[in-house]
Formats: C-alpha cells, structure tokens, sequence
C-alpha cells in the first residue's frame, strides 16, 4: 500500500516556512543560519541553530502544553492546518492520528522555573510540572487541530523524527486510520547544551562534517510535520527502515552495519535498487565516530559516486525534530525542482584519509534533471538507526 506525504510545515534555523528554508538550501555562499551565541551558555559562545522567527502565542493552550517545543510546533502547523482539517472533514476527528518525535519537552521551561524558586522560594506562575512530558507535543498538535485519533510521542533521542514517519506509515498499512500528522519538535535549552557539552560531542565553532578536522556538532531547534496519507501527495514515502545496534549507550557500532541493514531496508521496501537513490542527505552530525561509521556504511551499500550531503551546519542539529526537518529538506530537493538542485555539503574541504571518499555535493551542484528517489539518515543513541527512502508522488 503507498503512503503519501501530502502537505508539510516546517520550522528551523534556515527559515519558518519551505518557501523560506527553499532558496537557502540551494544557497551557493553559506547561510548565516548556524550562528554564535551565548544565550544558553553566558561567556561561552556556541554555534546554535537558534529559531529566531517570531512564535505564535499560546495563551489559548491548558497551561501545561506552554512551552517552546510547542510554539516551535504551533508555527509550523500553519503551512498544513487547511489539508489536516479537510482530512478531517472527510474521515472524522478519530480516523486522524498524530505521532510526533521528541526528547527535550519542556526543558527551558523548567530552567526558569527552578531559578525562579531558588530565588523567590516559590514556583512561577505560568509553569506546569507537565510541560516537561514527552507527550505534551502529540497531545498539543492533536487539541489545536481537534483529532480524536491515536496519538503519542516517540523518544528515540535523534532518530525520533524520522521513525514517527515509519509509524505513521504502519498504522495507515493497518487500517487503524486514515491520516496521521507526523514529524518531530525539539527546542534549545542549557540542560540540552550541558548535556552534550559534557560528553564533549559539542563544537564551538560551526560543524564540519566528515572532515580530518571535525570537532563535534552545533545543536539546534525546530519542528517540522507532515500530512500522510494513502492518496496521492505531491512526495511518496517509498521506504523506510530502522535497526537497533545495542552496541553502546551513546557510541555507534563502528562497522555501521546497523547503519547499513537500516537503508538497505529502506529500498527493499520501495523495491528498488541502491543506484536509484539519486541523492542522500547524511545524518552527518561531525562527531569523529557517527561519520566514521555512516561514511563506511555509505560506501558498502551506496557506493562513492551516489552525491551526499549533511545538512547540519545549516540548521544545527535539531535533535528529535531533525529526522523530520531533514525530510522536509528532502522534499524539498524532489518536489519542483526540474533541475535537479541538492543541498550543498559545507565544510572546510579537508577530507579524513580514515574515511571513504564519498561524493560530497558542491556549492550550485544540479543533477541536470528531477530527482527520483532521496534518502535520509537518522541515527540516535543507544543505536537507534533510521532510514527513509522518499519519492516523488
């Protein structure tokens, strides 16, 4: 049964709408989207791929789905709030679900909060315990567009986003629904940033995928959700695949054979063939062993001449949300692009001799004709590899 991505919003460092983030991707100078800040880290400046559009209020929300996660969604619903509701109006509210991807809900929410009680020996008004709940996105995205469906969160660390996707792919394969709003949302907070800091995966500088001299990731923020549905849409999602290494609680198994079973998945599902992927966009997060592993796994599999890019150090790695901003970006590249433009792969050119030479996209790089078939990759802590293998509908 084909599953259709019907209509999508997004938000994230490069723009609050496709229309924005468009012209950005195919941007021939880099974008100062990832940029320095210390505003979650005061005298210590980070690349952070920071949301600065302004966020819709959410004044109208119970009080305990206030947080920045779900501004972050609220503003990305606008570009498919018309499409969800005629998917309403034609199944019912209780044949729409939602399934999000998420990991940090409500973190800079409770930062305030406990600052404020140190200080003032009482909570804030205006903070809820259960804004920090994994399920306050899902349930947030369901209550403004009035669904009675199914709907939870998935909380697989960064491969959240892209396996909502899947998930909402099996439960239309089941018959449970009709539609399914789907996609992931993580917002920015120094827990976040303290956390990664710690593990010293964190960059000062911006990102520099798969080079000799890559430091670590920028982390960033965003939303992104997606319509899908069995008619036909405008992008269908031909595969997908997802694996668990149990290698290690945050590195990836070395050999990427995780990594490898995941995409291969992905094509065995759309019944094709690893030469029809005519572009990839990487997970590429610029930690020395996440590209070691995923370069390896590209090459066994795709091959080096398949063109690829990392995305990253355009919109900051964005956590749960990035499975789904990345598939946005991978819309993107296959919809309306009769030229075939794919997103350039920015970093300082130093190649890692460690590492296979793989066919990095350059600056104005064209395919000279419209995409077929993208694939994008999420892998997560824990081992949690995610594959999704798109198609123009």
């Amino acid at each position: 049964m084909s599953v259709y991505l019907q209509a999508v919003g997004v938000v994230c460092a490069l723009g609050s709408s496709l229309a924005q983030i468009r012209p950005r991707l195919w941007a021939t100078t880099l974008p100062n989207s990832v940029a320095p800040t210390d505003l979650y880290t005061p005298g210590r400046p980070l690349h952070l791929g920071c949301v600065h559009a302004a966020l819709p209020s959410l004044e109208h929300a119970p009080l305990q789905q206030r947080s920045r996660q779900n501004a972050l969604l609220a503003l990305s619903l606008q570009d498919i709030r018309g499409p969800v509701q005629a998917a309403v109006g034609r199944w019912g509210p209780s044949r729409v679900a939602v399934v999000l991807g998420g990991s940090a809900a409500g973190l800079q929410e409770g930062e305030h909060a406990v600052r404020h009680q140190r200080a003032q020996g009482a909570w804030p008004p205006g903070y809820h315990y259960a804004q920090q709940t994994l399920g306050s996105g899902a349930a947030f995205v369901a209550r403004e567009l009035g669904l009675a469906g199914p709907a939870y969160t998935i909380s697989t660390a960064c491969s959240s986003g892209a396996k909502a996707l899947a998930s909402a792919a099996r439960l239309l394969n089941t018959g449970m629904v009709d539609a399914v709003v789907a996609g992931g949302a993580d917002a920015l907070s120094a827990f976040t940033i303290a956390g990664f800091s710690a593990l010293e995966s964190v960059a000062v500088e911006r990102c520099n995928p798969m080079s000799a001299q890559r430091r670590g990731i920028n982390l960033g923020e965003g939303a992104a959700l997606f319509l899908v549905g069995r008619e036909t849409g405008p992008v269908r999602l031909a595969g997908w695949g997802e694996t668990s290494d149990a290698h290690h609680m945050s590195a990836p198994e070395p050999s990427g054979q995780g990594a490898v079973t995941a995409m291969a998945q992905a094509l065995a599902r759309a019944g094709v063939s690893p030469d029809a992927v005519d572009y990839l966009n990487l997970h590429g997060t610029a930690t020395l062993q996440n590209d070691a592993m995923e370069s390896r796994a590209v090459a066994q599999l795709l091959g080096c001449a398949v063109p690829v890019s990392a995305t990253k150090p355009l919109t900051g790695h964005a956590l749960a949300a990035a499975g789904a901003i990345e598939a946005a970006l991978a819309w993107a590249t296959l919809v309306d692009n009769p030229q075939g433009y794919l997103p350039a792969h920015w970093w300082d050119g130093v190649p890692d001799p460690d590492l296979p030479a793989l066919h990095w996209v350059q600056p104005g790089e064209a395919l000279g004709r419209a995409p077929g078939y993208v694939m994008s990759n999420s892998f997560a802590f824990g081992g949690s590899n995610a594959a999704l293998l798109l198609a123009r509908g």
